[in-house]
């Protein structure tokens, strides 16, 4: 049996369209209620599981093991920052569209010489292409900004959504929760489209070639051209997602997406569940709020923040909680749904015979 078969299938045609509105609409609204800070923590969340979906897309979908996601977020959010430094004025929307293009080519560059190489050559190719993203960035001084990075201006909040807002703290409640809305409407459409492809042609060519690269090929099934298309559409994905991100931090510098971020991007995706939509959303959530977490792990074993166990706790915890899920939820914590549903059934319909029993015997 083909090991891939373990992973949950997507949700149906109807359930998808649904499910995607309906959990971008709940997350308008917690907004309204979250604090400033939690807002930019769920902003930067939704960035991050934009990228999390393109990665769950390339290996859970099409087989192929990228490890160079972060140099994709890098090129997208270069290209967003460069033309956002000399173009202020132009819209987020375009910015984020120049950035899934930069996104898409620079997948399509990995990806022409990569289509014949599976496993840990695949995955060595795309490590080797993130380690060059940061150098080149480094020394490409007059554009990229070397070291310093690019700064860029705050997303303007409009005039029109400021005057929901009144009191002491109205200006930092809307801007917090302008940017956290902006991000939310772009991972829903993002998620959108990707539930989309999830169900069509080209999603069940890919699923072929997962499963079965010989019988794909005998079906008529472009093995190159599918393997490429993968990664375009995951290069993409991570291209908007990094950008989203970097015009969140108002800044875009090459220590933003170090070699350790692709590992990060790899376990979230583990952890939320491989191939699914809602994986992605639970992967960005963690990203969310691994912060809050990693302070009150810090606070509990009196680590010192500063100090060299300190500044990596963040990857210990993901580490910890990754060799967790492949003892315990090996289809991540999306697979932990069925067994506890079947666990709620066999508890309801025990309770239906108890009762059924006392009920005869009164």
């Amino acid at each position: 049996m083909n090991w891939w078969r373990a992973f949950p299938r997507q949700e149906t045609t109807n359930s998808r369209v649904v499910g995607v509105a309906i959990l971008t609409l709940i997350a308008l609204l917690v907004t309204i209620v979250l604090p400033p800070v939690a807002n930019s923590e769920l902003a930067g969340g939704a960035a991050i599981a934009i990228v999390v979906l393109g990665l769950s897309w390339l290996t859970g979908w099409s087989g192929q093991i990228s490890l160079g996601n972060s140099g994709f977020m890098a090129v997208g959010a270069y290209a967003a920052g460069i033309w956002a430094h000399h173009h202020m004025t132009t819209p987020v929307i375009f910015t984020l569209a120049l950035a899934l293009v930069a996104g898409g080519l620079s997948g399509l560059v990995v990806a022409i010489p990569s289509t014949r190489l599976r496993g840990p050559y695949l995955a060595g190719m795309t490590l080797a292409f993130s380690a060059a993203v940061t150098p080149l960035a480094q020394n490409f001084t007059s554009v990229t900004g070397g070291e310093g990075g690019i700064f860029l201006n705050a997303l303007v909040t409009p005039s029109w959504f400021a005057h929901f807002f009144h009191g002491q703290n109205a200006s930092i409640n809307a801007n917090a929760q302008w940017t956290a809305d902006l991000s939310v409407v772009v991972a829903g459409i993002m998620f959108f489209f990707m539930a989309n492809l999830f169900h069509s042609r080209t999603g069940r060519a890919m699923r072929l070639v997962r499963d079965n690269d010989v019988a794909a090929e005998l079906m008529g099934v472009n093995l190159s051209r599918t393997r490429t298309v993968a990664f375009v559409v995951s290069a993409a994905y991570a291209g908007v997602g990094g950008a989203l991100y970097s015009l969140l931090q108002e800044s875009v510098r090459p220590e933003t997406f170090p070699l350790t971020l692709s590992i990060t991007l790899l376990t979230l995706m583990v952890l939320g569940g491989m191939g699914t939509l809602s994986g992605a959303v639970i992967g960005g959530i963690i990203y969310s709020f691994s912060a809050n977490l990693v302070a009150h792990v810090n606070s509990l074993t009196g680590v010192n923040p500063t100090s060299n166990l300190g500044a990596n706790m963040q990857g210990i915890i993901f580490g910890v909680l990754l060799i967790l899920a492949m003892l315990f939820a090996s289809r991540g914590i999306v697979g932990l749904v069925t067994p506890l549903r079947s666990l709620w059934r066999v508890v309801m319909s025990r309770r239906r015979r108890l009762r059924d029993t006392l009920g005869t015997t009164q």
